[in-house]
């Protein structure tokens, strides 16, 4: 089947056309045109049966962005190799990116360099030819999203970049916050601190921001704030910190799991008792929630859903799909013995 257009002229039918017939996003029609795996039998039933009806041929070079240049795209992490191998994050958000490019012969590689002195070689990287494409995680401020606005190739965030027109997926951080910091009033906590992320990164202002929204709202005034750096002797370290400014702290939010183990730690050497003493709420969900004593209660955020979600946009990208974008997470309270 063509399309009349109104000079007459017949145009052949397009990836939208079939989207619409099929009720689908353009981004699932594409992976059913290039092999994906992760598509249900019937969604692919679907757009098989639209492809059919409408007439539609793939654009060849379209495909061609997928088969015939690198054949790599890169999941880039402007992280030491340290944090990137101890930090269960970063494995999961890798596995979600495999996952994306499961039906597509493309290889997916793991490209690191530390925070600092990493925008300028990563983008060095991205333009030599070497991958097609990159999914962008953990950066540090909006540096390298600058650098990479006017790139040749597609480039998809996890995490705002803080630069207008670069797509990017993200979990709705502040409201979590703001869960995460509520959950502690409502059990009791009246004189709570907070342990952040780093300042230079979105998750660790927008999760700093909606605890003191949450703090605001229920008249309270902050107990103390100390900057981390999402590692477990960083938590360790501004737990301290706290404790020296208000040795009466009763509820601490601490802005990842990894940051709580060593929270934690800090409390049990100042004789505090969680959470009899202290209730302490961490972020992540990650494995080092439960490897906590006691368990952590924290806020979900899902690596390999993000990851994944990102590469499916710039698959998309790859072969003409425009995204939409941003594309926002929810994030869920874990209600454990911690709080």
């Amino acid at each position: 089947m063509t399309h009349q257009v109104s000079n007459g002229e017949w145009n052949l039918p397009t990836l939208d056309d079939v989207a619409r017939a099929s009720g689908v996003s353009r981004a699932t029609v594409s992976r059913v045109v290039n092999g994906g795996r992760l598509v249900s039998q019937q969604t692919c039933d679907a757009v098989n049966a639209a492809i059919a009806e409408l007439g539609y041929r793939p654009n060849r070079a379209a495909r061609a962005l997928v088969t015939r240049r690198a054949g790599a795209v890169a999941v880039v992490v402007p992280e030491t190799d340290d944090r990137v191998f101890t930090d269960p994050f970063f494995p999961q958000a890798y596995h979600g990116a495999l996952a994306a490019f499961a039906g597509v012969d493309v290889q997916v590689l793991l490209a690191m360099a530390p925070p600092g002195e990493g925008a300028a070689r990563m983008a060095r990287y991205l333009a030599s030819g070497h991958v097609d494409g990159a999914v962008v995680i953990s950066h540090h401020g909006p540096e390298l999203a600058r650098r990479l606005l006017n790139s040749a190739h597609p480039v998809v965030f996890v995490g705002d970049p803080e630069v207008p027109g670069i797509p990017y997926v993200e979990l709705d951080q502040r409201t979590a916050a703001i869960t995460a910091t509520r959950h502690l009033i409502e059990r009791g906590a009246t004189r709570i601190g907070t342990v952040t992320g780093p300042m230079d990164m979105n998750a660790g202002t927008a999760r700093l921001r909606g605890f003191e929204v949450a703090m605001d709202e229920a008249g309270l005034a902050p107990a103390g704030v100390a900057e981390g750096d999402f590692s477990v002797h960083g938590g360790e370290l501004a737990t301290r910190r706290l404790l020296d400014q208000n040795p009466e702290l009763d509820g601490l939010f601490v802005a990842s799991d990894l940051m709580a183990l060593g929270t934690l730690r800090a409390l049990r050497r100042a004789g505090r008792r969680v959470p009899e003493d202290i209730r302490v709420v961490g972020f992540d969900d990650s494995s080092a929630a439960l490897q906590a004593s006691p368990q952590l209660t924290t806020m979900t955020n899902p690596p390999t859903e993000l990851a994944r979600i990102a590469g499916e946009m710039l698959l998309g990208m790859l072969s003409g799909v425009a995204p939409t974008f941003p594309v926002i997470l929810s994030s869920e309270l874990i209600v454990r013995n911690s709080a």
